[in-house]
Order: C-alpha cells, then structure tokens, then sequence
C-alpha cells in the first residue's frame, strides 16, 4: 500500500496544510519545532486510535489536555485528517477522513468516511461513513462492483461515539475497503530507536519484529537465526560490509535466562558483548533487522537516523531505505543530516517551515533553484546548508 497524500488541519502546528505526491521514499527536513515529529506523531496518534479510542490516543499525545494540546493554537473547528492511498498501484486512489472535535470535555468523531473514486469522473463512492458512532459500510468486495446502485450498505452503531468505525469493522472480512485501511494503520511502523535500550541483555522471551525503541533487538536476531536463517545470513552479510571488522552476531541466552547480543570482530578470538560495540554498529544491525523483516511494514517512519552513525555510512543507509520502498514498502524519514540528504534525489525531499506560527509544506522539486543547481550537478545537502530551501535551517 502506498500513501500518495496527507492532509492536515487544525493538528497542532499543521493549521492547514497537505503533503501532495508523496514517493515511496520521503525526507523531511526542518528547522527544530517546524512539525517534522507532528507528521509522525499523527501516525501514532491513528495507531493508538485503533488500538483503544479517541480519547485514549488525544490523551497519550496531549496529554492531560487531550483534544486542546492537539488541536491547533486558536482553532474552532475540529481536528481533521485525511489520507489518499492505494491498496495496489493498480487500483483506485482511496480517502480516509477523519474529523475529530469535542463537547462537554470528551472527545468524539464528528465524521468518519472511507471512499474511492471508480474513473477520472464522477462522484466517489463511499464504502463508509460515520458520525458520532452511527453509520452505512459497504459490504461488496470492490473488485464485483461497476455500478454504484449494486453496492450493499450496512447501517451499523459503535458503543461509543469516541470509537473509530474502522477499529471495529475491520475486524470483519466482509468489510474489504476498511480491512484493507485498517490493515495499513495496524503494521505501519514507528521508530525511535535509543542505544540505550538495546544494548542491556533481556529477559528471554520471543519476539518477532523490532519494537519502537528496539529494547527487544537481542530477542528479534534470536527469532530470525532460528527461523528466518536465509534472512539472518543476509543482514549478517550487510553489516560485515557496513562495518569492517564485524565477522559474526550471536544472541546467547544465559543461564539466569537472559538474552545477550555476541559480536564477533575477525581480529580477536573471543567475542564480546553488544555493550563494548560502538553506537553506530549496534543502530545499523538495528536498522538492517528493521528493513529487512521478512514480515515488512507497509509504512516505516524513521526520526534521525544519522544519529551514531559515522556519515559515510548515511549514503548507505539512505540506499537501504530507498531499497526497501522500491520492494513494496514506503519509508518517511526526519533528518537533520545535510550528509544523509546528500543521497537523496530531488523528488524525494519535503521541507518544513513556520509562518506566522503554523507549519508549511514545500517540495524540493517545486523550487526552480533548486532543480537548476541539481541539474548542474549539486547535492541537495550542500544546497541545504548554503540557505536555498527556504525558512528550514539546518542548525
């Protein structure tokens, strides 16, 4: 599945503002404070949605002010998202939107609508609609139906008019559309990975993908060496180029039952534990295992990446990710690294800026100056540096 849009209002610093013809690899990059975390953040604000309810979710990113800490400064109308996907890129552009607002110091979905355009021309059809826990979802697969009067709407009643109408639908297969979103919301990932997390040894235990912050990094090489070998080898095999010297990784459970990580340098004879590795070797097997998990993410967003990382490892890093988006997923990635956005192309950088205290969007590919000194050869983070991208200060 690929996002092609976003739009944003009256969510937090976003006033009003859209990302339009997002690639399946996208940079953003800002001064501090521009709203690069906030796109993020909406991510994890619909994932927690699903999870448990609208409140939860304001309260878990706002706070103890909830819907007024998220809603942007001054605003009176309601929260809205909306995103524009394709479930496959030969099938139609589908929009989910989402208005949020509150009454009484509770928050609720004002509207909820899930609907797709069939041809170039005509009113979309809507395959849901909600309002304040009420509403129609079409139980048709898409793929049967050529006239909109064929399409089978079901009147369904949520508990709770602060429940999103995909959380409980897309529990149901006769529901395709919202599985198919709700699919999307539930397996994108977010990552905020911390050295510090990773390293300690843990609890032995099982896990299967990287978690946010990647504590569970030990437990995850442990599940692929012993089920995923062919994927083991191959990351095994990309971290000994990225990092010279590295000749093997080992996940050893002790006899108190904890799970430490083993390097094993090609200079030494015994191996030592993931605590007297360098940063940047421990963030880039934790990105490797990340990108190539054999169950991958439609969606990953990464915050910074250059962190700990020596920067000729970032043209290589970059090269991963855009790897990675080329094999089907779609990778957002923050960085303030003018060395990372050096390995990027012009089609794939965002830049944020403040005005009049609110967030604004512009595409490198949209800037004339840009795009001729590209042209001439050029790297887009030198062009940073120098002042070209207008309000996004790379201090």
């Amino acid at each position: 599945m690929k996002i092609e849009s976003i739009r944003l209002k009256n969510f937090k610093a976003f006033q009003d503002a859209e990302l339009k013809d997002l690639p399946n690899f996208c940079v953003f990059v800002g001064a501090n404070g521009s709203g690069k975390s906030t796109i993020f953040s909406m991510f994890g604000f619909l994932r927690d949605a699903m999870t448990s309810n609208i409140n939860a979710a304001l309260m878990r990113l706002g706070g103890n002010r909830g819907f007024h800490e998220v809603r942007s400064r001054n605003a009176a109308g309601p929260i809205e998202i909306e995103l524009k996907f394709r479930e496959k890129e030969t099938s139609p552009l589908t929009t989910y939107s989402l208005q949020i607002n509150e009454q009484g110091g509770k928050a609720y979905v004002e509207r909820e609508v899930l609907k797709y355009r069939r041809g170039s021309g005509g009113q979309p059809w809507r395959f849901l609609d909600f309002s304040q826990g009420s509403g129609v979802a079409v139980t048709n697969e898409l793929e049967s139906v050529t006239d909109v009067r064929d399409l089978r709407r079901e009147t369904q009643k949520l508990k709770s008019p602060d429940i999103l109408a995909i959380k409980g639908l897309a529990q149901f297969e006769r529901f395709p559309a919202v599985v198919a979103l709700g699919n999307l919301i539930e397996n994108w990932h977010i990552s905020d990975f911390h050295i510090s997390r990773a390293r300690p040894e843990q609890e032995a235990g099982y896990a299967e993908h990287l978690s946010r912050e990647g504590e569970n990094l030990s437990l995850v090489i442990q599940y692929l060496y012993q089920h995923h070998k062919a994927i083991f080898d191959k990351i095994l095999d990309l971290l000994k180029r990225r990092v010279p010297g590295i000749s093997n990784v080992d996940s050893k459970t002790t006899e108190e039952g904890r799970v430490m990580l083993k390097f094993q340098d090609g200079s030494f004879e015994d191996p030592f534990l993931a605590r007297y590795v360098s940063d940047g070797t421990i963030k880039m097997l934790a990105y490797l295992t990340l990108l190539y998990d054999p169950a991958p993410h439609p969606l990953l967003c990464v915050e910074e990446p250059e962190n700990q990382l020596y920067p000729k490892l970032l043209l290589e890093l970059a090269e991963e990710f855009r790897s990675y988006a080329n094999r089907g997923g779609q990778v957002f990635v923050s960085t303030h690294s003018p060395d990372f956005l050096n390995a990027t192309q012009i089609e794939e950088v965002f830049w944020l800026m403040k005005k009049d205290g609110y967030t604004q969007v512009k595409r490198a590919v949209d800037a004339p100056q840009i795009v001729a000194y590209m042209k001439e050869g050029d790297q887009m983070g030198y062009l940073w540096e120098q002042g070209f991208f207008e309000g996004a200060d790379p201090q």
